[in-house]
């Protein structure tokens, strides 16, 4: 019986990496707000001989990401494995310096819309037999310029490491998982010049990560 992954940030980097790889094991539910990079992941996993749902939505909709896990929940009952790969990456600044509208959606795509998705998410994975949720974390906080990012990205890793603490004994299972630096778009704005052909690849690293869990 073929397994369904919800990832969310799906469209590029290692969320698009992972999506391939579990192809075709996986039925992947691919979240992500750029529809063309949805539909180029889409004929990646179809050559693959895999499918996928595209769900074209932003993770800080509360309303789409409710209607979307009601929607798992009626067409499949249960959901596998959630990869949770959305990240907003504000632009290095100093503290003191700090936009107020990007720290706005750095809180809202990676602080709230993590606290939003787990009540959703949760039945789901408990209705499966294994249910699983995985979280990458990137320890930057306290880090000189990476005062949006670095705050909270470390909120949801906080929410994580909670959720994992709590479902220990009675699932779903909880992995927080840290991926070896990759030559990504975000990474490129955080480091550029950074010689990109020493970092792991994206596909090596969604295989490597998944051989973890």
């Amino acid at each position: 019986m073929t397994k369904l992954a919800l990832i969310t940030g799906a469209s590029r980097g290692l969320g698009a990496a992972l999506a391939e790889a579990l192809a075709p094991g996986h039925h992947v539910m691919a979240v992500a707000r750029t529809t063309g990079a949805l539909e180029e992941l889409d004929d990646r996993i179809k050559a693959r001989g895999g499918d996928a749902t595209l769900a074209p939505m932003d993770v800080t909709d509360a309303g789409a990401m409710a209607h979307m896990c009601r929607s798992i929940f009626d067409r499949w009952g249960h959901l596998d494995l959630w990869l949770h790969c959305a990240i907003h990456a504000a632009p290095l600044t100093p503290a003191g310096q700090i936009d107020a509208r990007d720290w706005k959606k750095s809180v809202d795509v990676n602080a709230n819309a993590t606290a939003t998705l787990i009540p959703m998410v949760e039945p789901l994975l408990r209705a499966a037999p294994e249910g699983r949720a995985v979280f990458f974390d990137d320890d930057r906080a306290g880090q000189k310029f990476f005062g949006s990012y670095g705050a909270t990205k470390a909120t949801q890793i906080a929410l994580a490491r909670s959720w994992q603490a709590e479902t220990r004994n009675t699932g779903p299972r909880v992995d927080i998982l840290t991926p070896a630096p990759m030559p990504t778009a975000t990474r490129g704005r955080f480091f550029p010049g950074e010689d990109r052909s020493q970092l792991a690849t994206c596909a090596d690293e969604a295989t490597r990560l998944l051989a973890m869990l």
